[in-house]
């Protein structure tokens, strides 16, 4: 299991020789390739359905524009090229500002979607890629294997395959995708709710530096790897920080909803550097989150500790 890890770390982390020298061949100017938050809310977004909550009440009558349903937006503006990290009910919004900020003129679509796992805020906007709607061509939608039988035995996304508005890619489990000759994507399985499909998180290397994504996982010590070491492997982390702490889920089972806490995650990364701390983005906010507040004590008590809150429009160079 050791010489596995350390194989693995090898391979995920600097790349095999074909793709560490292709990377290295086509690097972009510093800038030209970057990370764009779409969305940091849950899968139900905010205000959510059926809330009468203090968190919801006002947001009925005055919506934030900023209040969209997690994803990253990847721009690589030298190839003119643009990806979306999970596919969120708010799609239609989320394109629309991507392509805003790609900058390429007439680009209505993007040039692939990798989705984590088969929950409804991560994959339900591939919708709007159907004849309802946008009326795709061909645009490549990278998945694991059971998510993708899923998609081809379930309509209606099984009818976007047939008529060719999307094309299914299998992914492999820790397995390196060239996407274009400056960008590698790595998925890395983690432990979640997978009642449809296996969860992921992504390793996105760029020219020159590199993201960790995982919106969603059960706990942190749940899993074989170690999110610290992974940590210090990357430029940026995006992690779970659905609930903030146990009050805020109230009378429901954690088992039920298992994430890691936002306490729970500082408290284990309590002993980083601030150099690794600052590196760490929390994502995927439950509407009782009072984090999607950039003024409730909540955030300011991340922010003290020396970790970040990813919000719409943050952008990260790659």
């Amino acid at each position: 299991m050791k010489q596995f890890f350390i194989l693995f770390s090898s391979l995920l982390f600097t790349g095999s020789l074909y793709h560490s020298q292709s990377l290295q061949n086509k690097e972009s100017a510093p800038g030209n390739v970057k990370i764009i938050v779409l969305g940091n809310v849950q899968d139900a977004g905010s205000p959510q359905i059926g809330c009468r909550k203090e968190c919801c009440l006002d947001l009925w009558k005055h919506p934030l524009q900023d209040r969209k349903i997690t994803s990253l937006g990847l721009i690589d503006k030298e190839l003119q090229k643009n990806y979306i990290f999970d596919a969120s009910p708010d799609f239609t919004q989320q394109l629309q500002f991507l392509m805003e900020h790609t900058a390429i003129p007439k680009k209505t679509i993007p040039d692939g979607i990798f989705i984590t796992h088969a929950h409804i805020g991560h994959y339900t906007g591939l919708m709007f890629l159907g004849k309802e709607a946008m009326n795709s061509r061909d645009i490549p939608v990278y998945t694991m294997p059971r998510l993708k039988k899923f998609f081809e035995n379930n309509g209606p996304w099984s009818q976007l395959i047939r008529l060719q508005n999307i094309v299914p890619y299998e992914m492999q489990n820790e397995t390196p995708i060239q996407v274009n000759s400056h960008l590698e994507v790595t998925p890395i399985q983690v432990p979640h709710r997978d009642e449809y499909s296996e969860t992921v998180g992504f390793i996105i290397k760029g020219p020159h530096k590199k993201a960790l994504f995982i919106p969603d996982i059960d706990k942190w010590n749940k899993w074989k790897y170690n999110i610290t070491d992974l940590i210090k492997k990357v430029d940026y982390a995006f992690l779970d920080g659905t609930f903030y702490d146990s009050e805020e889920i109230g009378y429901r089972n954690i088992e039920d909803i298992p994430h890691p806490f936002v306490v729970e995650s500082m408290e284990l990364f309590k002993s980083l550097s601030p150099e690794y701390k600052k590196r760490i983005f929390f994502i995927h906010f439950n509407h009782t989150n009072k984090i999607l507040n950039s003024e409730s004590k909540q955030s300011k008590q991340v922010i003290e500790k020396g970790f970040n809150i990813a919000r719409m429009g943050d952008e990260f160079e790659l």
